[in-house]
């Protein structure tokens, strides 16, 4: 009777036990296999991107690129968080194993960075950056992002040396609230109380960063 109950108690265990098991750890390999077959048409075989309309993921942290992935893809009968029809139709077949890889590769390789390209927007968009405007409460980028545009793994991306126009868009898709996939309303905050003049500055001055 006891070896019984014993058996049943262990058997009981099972599922906490399964749920206690390490994550696989990325296989890069298999990652480049599936950027050089789907990604490589937009973001390149390495990540940097040629066109300014599509990131550069090169060197952008594995979490957060393998966050995007899945909040492009649809779950069965609702909207994807983050929409896009291209992008849509490129993770509709990947699983979530093929997006950590795929990340893991992407964040492996070594960005090309952009430049500014104008000094007098880049000077306006230096002083939102590291000092927000307090007039309308927008606060400053370096807050998060670091001075360096480096990111915080984790918590928020990398965006020192990505296209500037790409920024602006993603910005103007916060403050409209077409893009709605930031945690807790941060970035949709943030971009609210941002003037487009504002998010054209700022975005052209962390393309320059380093």
């Amino acid at each position: 009777m006891k070896r019984a109950l014993a058996l049943v108690a262990g058997m009981g265990l099972l599922p906490c036990l399964a749920v206690a098991q390490p994550m696989a750890k990325p296989d890069a390999a298999k990652g480049q296999q599936i950027a050089t077959q789907v990604c490589v048409a937009c973001h390149a075989a390495d990540g940097n991107s040629p066109a300014a309309a599509n990131p550069k993921l090169a060197g952008q942290f594995p979490d957060y690129l393998r966050k995007q992935l899945q909040n492009f893809k649809a779950p069965p009968g609702k909207k994807a968080e983050r929409e896009n029809p291209v992008m849509a139709g490129m993770v509709a077949t990947l699983s979530d194993d093929d997006m950590r890889n795929v990340a893991a590769y992407y964040g492996s390789q070594k960005l090309k960075p952009e430049t500014a390209k104008s000094k007098e927007l880049a000077a306006r968009g230096q002083k939102l950056y590291r000092g927000g405007n307090i007039a309308t409460g927008v606060v400053a980028c370096a807050g998060c992002h670091g001075p360096e545009g480096a990111g915080i793994p984790g918590q928020y991306p990398r965006i020192s040396g990505q296209f500037a126009a790409y920024l602006e868009l993603q910005l103007l898709a916060f403050k409209t609230g077409t893009r709605a996939n930031d945690p807790n309303g941060m970035m949709r905050g943030v971009a609210a109380r941002m003037s487009e003049a504002e998010i054209k500055a700022v975005a052209e001055y962390a393309s320059g960063l380093r």
